[in-house]
């Protein structure tokens, strides 16, 4: 967060790949520096989560839903880090 804080700084224009959130162990605190002061420019990799978010429902045929609930769950959790 402290890099990505720092490089928003000397790029406030620029747009971030942002990694680590969730299975990574980042937080919605810690990509949220990344994002520019409308909350935008910033797009946050959340693939695993994603990606196996239907283990969660114990079914695999139940991916597609699962993972729009882990992505709709990762945005509102970085929308509520931004003041959004």
């Amino acid at each position: 967060p402290s890099a990505a804080k720092t490089l928003r700084k000397v790029m406030p224009h620029a747009v971030f790949l942002v990694p680590g959130f969730g299975a990574q162990g980042g937080s919605a605190a810690d990509v949220a520096v990344a994002f520019d002061k409308d909350g935008l420019g910033a797009i946050v990799n959340s693939s695993r989560d994603i990606l196996f978010a239907y283990r969660t429902f114990g079914d695999e045929h139940a991916f597609a839903a699962a993972a729009r609930q882990a992505a709709q769950e990762a945005n509102a959790r970085i929308n509520a880090a931004l003041g959004k």
